[in-house]
């Protein structure tokens, strides 16, 4: 995982990358991420996921920093989770 600057004009927000062996890994990861974006976004903070070849992108970004300390800790998990079971070998 690795951290890049935000075009964001929320007042807080975190990008985060994940870079996978393969583009079909990268796939069903975003794929397994996808249906929470839309269940899990609340008043207080937003979050989009991308995917280019091999990279995932996750954008956190939040209202203020319990928002946004609690979305990272969502995405983060969700991930973790998507990983070890829908991607084996990980």
């Amino acid at each position: 995982m690795t951290s890049r600057k935000s075009t964001s004009n929320s007042p807080h927000d975190a990008p985060l990358t994940f870079e996978y062996d393969g583009a079909d890994r990268a796939r069903r990861v975003k794929q397994s991420l996808r249906p929470e974006v839309d269940d899990i976004d609340g008043d207080r903070t937003r979050v989009s996921v991308t995917r280019t070849g091999r990279t995932v992108d996750i954008a956190v970004e939040a209202e203020d920093l319990v928002a946004l300390r609690a979305g990272l800790n969502t995405w983060l998990t969700l991930v973790s989770v998507a990983e070890s079971v829908g991607c084996p070998g990980a």
